[in-house]
């Protein structure tokens, strides 16, 4: 493993304490997004990863949507809310958000054409979705910017649907608001490895 690759893998982490600040252009967020989308492994080639990439108020607006159906279905009084409205208020506090999608019809096509496997493409659909949110975290990582990973779907689908006028059949699997770090994430405690690696040789 290089150098840089090994660092920016341990630099990455969950950023909550983030700010509307960007140490890089929008240019530049866009490319890291294009490349991660264009390279990063997918079944069969399917191709099947979709992302939306919200700045400014377009980043705004899905926090205060998400915000607002969250008090639809939590409900309880504005003190019981608090933590949520919280969680809220810093993740909009970023300067932008990655919505990560996976094209349903591109799956199902697989399915018909190769009934076979029919049962694993959803599993592998799922499988090259995570493999895209690393690489784009960590490209982020890696040009000094902070993120976490959220899942508010399916609660949110519907609306963020209709808002950006986005297909139907693309699924919304997670979100990942980012933006300047502006402390240091928590201290991380890892299990012994000789528990989860076994090499044999």
């Amino acid at each position: 493993m290089s150098t840089d690759f090994s660092t920016a893998l341990k630099n990455r982490r969950s950023h909550y304490a983030i700010s509307k600040d960007s140490v890089i252009s929008d240019e530049r967020i866009q490319e890291i997004v294009n490349e991660a989308v264009k390279h990063t492994p997918s079944s069969f080639n399917s191709q099947s990863a979709r992302v939306v990439v919200l700045l400014g108020e377009q980043h705004d607006k899905l926090w205060n949507m998400t915000e607002g159906i969250l008090k639809e279905v939590v409900g309880g009084s504005e003190e019981q809310f608090a933590p949520t409205a919280q969680k809220m208020a810093a993740f909009r506090g970023g300067y932008g958000t990655v919505l990560f999608f996976e094209d349903s019809s591109v799956i199902s096509h697989l399915q018909e054409n190769f009934a076979l496997y029919a049962d694993n493409f959803p599993i592998w659909s799922q499988q090259s979705s995570g493999m895209l949110q690393f690489v784009v975290w960590t490209a982020l990582e890696a040009e000094g910017l902070g993120a976490s990973l959220q899942h508010y779907n399916p609660l949110i689908d519907e609306k963020v649907r209709n808002e950006w006028n986005l297909p139907e059949s693309w699924k919304l699997i997670a979100q990942m608001p980012f933006g300047k770090p502006t402390a240091e994430p928590s201290e991380k405690e890892f299990q012994p490895l000789e528990d989860r690696v076994k090499l044999f040789k």
